[in-house]
């Protein structure tokens, strides 16, 4: 009697681990097919878009707080954008050449890295990433954040962040003011939407 229970448990078992399995199948072929479908959906990207893009990323990502130096505001504000996903730091880049009509010269890129990364194999990864030349990227910079106090993951960002940088203030103002634009064209959708 015990072994047929035993045998009838580990039959049970087996059976809820083979369910289990097929259910995991099932759910990662279920996500592939709506992630397909909803890449469809983006149409070819026009100027407009790319504008649009660039200008939502640099709300969502970009350094936007006016400098003060003993709490007076200085004059003098850069384009900076800092991420670690190269697709993000890619598109940045395209903005500021394509949207901006920044030349790739006036980019700099300032790395990020942890104390046990090679910042030779990081420098040309973001290389390739942005099309920078190497004399267009600052001595790399170690910190480590009060945050994660040296605790994060080694492999989390295998080749740190980037912080990409144009010295032009004007340029600045710029694109706050592509950011006010946006958000403009969004509080004039907000009135008409339904509540």
């Amino acid at each position: 009697m015990a072994r047929l229970s035993s045998r009838v448990a580990r039959g049970t078992l087996n059976g809820l681990v083979r369910r289990n399995k097929q259910q995991t199948l099932l759910a990662k072929e279920r996500s592939l097919q709506i992630r397909s479908q909803a890449k469809s959906e983006v149409k070819a990207i026009s100027r407009n878009d790319l504008l649009l893009i660039g200008t939502v990323l640099y709300w969502a990502e970009g350094y936007k707080k006016l400098k003060q130096v003993n709490g007076r505001e200085i004059t003098a504000h850069s384009v900076s954008l800092t991420n670690s996903d190269p697709e993000i730091v890619s598109c940045f880049v395209i903005f500021l050449r394509e949207i901006l009509g920044v030349s790739m010269d006036n980019i700099v890129i300032e790395m990020r890295l942890f104390k046990h990364m090679d910042a030779e194999n990081s420098i040309r990864y973001w290389m390739r990433v942005t099309g920078l030349p190497r004399n267009q990227f600052r001595k790399p910079l170690y910190p480590v954040s009060s945050a994660s106090k040296g605790k994060r993951p080694i492999n989390r960002l295998p080749y740190g962040t980037v912080q990409v940088i144009v010295s032009n203030t004007k340029l600045f103002y710029r694109v706050i003011g592509l950011i006010d634009g946006v958000k403009d064209r969004l509080q004039k959708l907000v009135k008409y939407m339904p509540r």
